[in-house]
């Protein structure tokens, strides 16, 4: 061990006399003091399998080993940035990094809720956005001719079974179809409907799916989740309110509006002066779209909830027209 400590000794003394750049001398640093790979981290590692003799005569030697080392390195350090000064810059330091772009917003809250959901014990889900009629519209409850599936509405890459998925709803009966529960997953996406834009709605938008089925699921525990959601978004004054509202794949429904965080709650055109800003539609999943995905609503109920991300984003961020994100613009107010 000391023959060891020795030669270290002695190569790091001439490998220090080579150094003329402070980004060599960081990598000097590193070689021999790093915490994980140093030589003399390591040589302090061994220190566990010598005697209690040995190692009250070695570790004296090796504490002073690198007190020396730290010390030279420091004084060093003063003389390359001495130099430095002299020339002004050190030619060899690598520039700052610049940092430009960001994240847009609706990807931010994605990962933001994705973090919340998967605490929770969510997976996260994915599907396709041409979607076939099957899963978009009958295995929730949507038969042939309801209102939903009407061509004013949905855009259809080949009649009658082959469209741009209307909701990410779709990704739910894939999901409840080839997997048995209990299952607990949310799946963000992007839908398409055939809207005229305006300042609050887009042709194309994002959603964000979530559905839980076990044995035991009540309403009470689609409240609570979508609560704590709100507030881990939003922040604990969040004000929601909860009403009846009828969705075909859930019964009972249950829409969920947040209080307008621009006006709060005053009015304005984007909660189009109504106070509340409707964020997302929820319920318990009918009996028919557990039944239609293979699942025994005897045995198993579930919930589901769907928000359009959009909205959350507007409000999150205080942009006031949904076209802004989607424009190409890098200040979204």
């Amino acid at each position: 061990m000391q023959n060891k400590i020795t030669q270290i000794k002695s190569e790091y003394k001439q490998e220090l006399e080579g150094i003329n750049s402070l980004a060599k001398l960081e990598a000097l640093r590193t070689k021999y003091l790093s915490k994980k790979h140093g030589l003399i981290s390591t040589l302090m590692t061994s220190l566990q399998g010598l005697t209690l003799k040995d190692k009250k005569e070695i570790g004296p030697i090796l504490n002073t080993l690198k007190k020396d080392i730290e010390e030279s390195l420091s004084a060093k350090s003063n003389e390359l940035d001495s130099q430095s000064q002299i020339l002004d810059y050190d030619p060899t330091i690598p520039a700052s990094p610049q940092h430009a772009g960001h994240l847009h917003p609706t990807t931010q809250i994605i990962r933001e809720m994705n973090q919340f959901f998967r605490y929770h014990g969510f997976s996260v889900g994915e599907g396709p956005e041409i979607e076939e009629v099957e899963y978009n519209f009958r295995r929730l409850n949507l038969p042939e001719g309801h209102p939903a599936t009407d061509l004013q509405d949905s855009l259809y890459i080949h009649e009658p079974n082959i469209l741009l998925r209307t909701h990410t709803s779709s990704i739910e009966t894939r999901i409840l179809s080839t997997n048995t529960p209990p299952l607990r997953v949310v799946a963000p996406g992007k839908c398409y409907r055939n809207e005229t834009n305006n300042s609050t709605n887009s042709s194309f938008f994002y959603q964000y799916q979530g559905f839980v089925v076990d044995k035991g699921i009540t309403i009470q525990h689609l409240k609570d989740t979508l609560t704590k959601f709100h507030q881990f978004l939003f922040g604990d004054d969040v004000i929601l309110r909860f009403r009846y509202k009828y969705y075909p794949e859930v019964s009972p429904g249950m829409g969920v509006d947040m209080q307008c965080r621009l006006c709060k709650g005053e009015g304005c055109s984007v909660c189009k002066y109504r106070g509340f800003i409707e964020v997302l539609g929820s319920g318990m999943i009918h009996s028919n779209t557990l039944r239609a995905c293979g699942i025994d609503p005897e045995i198993y109920s579930g919930y589901a909830f769907g928000m359009g991300l959009d909205r959350l984003v507007m409000s999150k961020f205080g942009i006031s027209d949904i076209r802004k994100l989607y424009g190409g613009e890098i200040v979204y107010k």
